[in-house]
Order: structure tokens, then sequence, then C-alpha cells
């Protein structure tokens, strides 16, 4: 029985602690404003990376890993 009680205090002691932090979180603005940062990802603000008329139709060049470029002994 004397278990029961120490576990009863430690669940009481957890979910305090839970009240805790999410009082905290609503008091100190945490949940303020929330969909403008969820929509900012979805604006397009970047500009658009324009390549020379020249590197359109290129594919890119085979570029030789190290141990390709490395002296055969």
């Amino acid at each position: 029985m004397d278990v029961f009680f120490l576990l009863v205090f430690l669940a009481f002691l957890f979910v305090m602690s839970i009240g805790g932090v999410l009082y905290w979180a609503v008091m100190s603005g945490q949940f303020e404003d929330s969909d403008e940062n969820a929509s900012v990802i979805l604006q397009d603000e970047d500009a658009a990376i324009a390549l020379p008329d020249s590197e359109w139709g290129r594919e890119a060049t085979h570029v030789p890993s190290a141990k390709s470029s490395l002296p055969m002994r």
C-alpha cells in the first residue's frame, strides 16, 4: 500500500510539473501568432536563378573523383 501512495504522489508531481510548463508557455507568449510563422515558408520571395541562354541546354560535365586524380605508382 505504501508503494501505491508513492506512485500517486509521483503522478501528482508529474501532472503539476506538466501543468506548470504549459502555464509558463502560455503566459510567455509561446503560442502567440503561430499562423504567421507557418505561412512564411509558403511564400516564394527568392528570385529564380536565371541562367544565361548558353547554359540552358548543357549537361553537367564529369568531375573526376579524388582517386582518379592521384598519380599511379
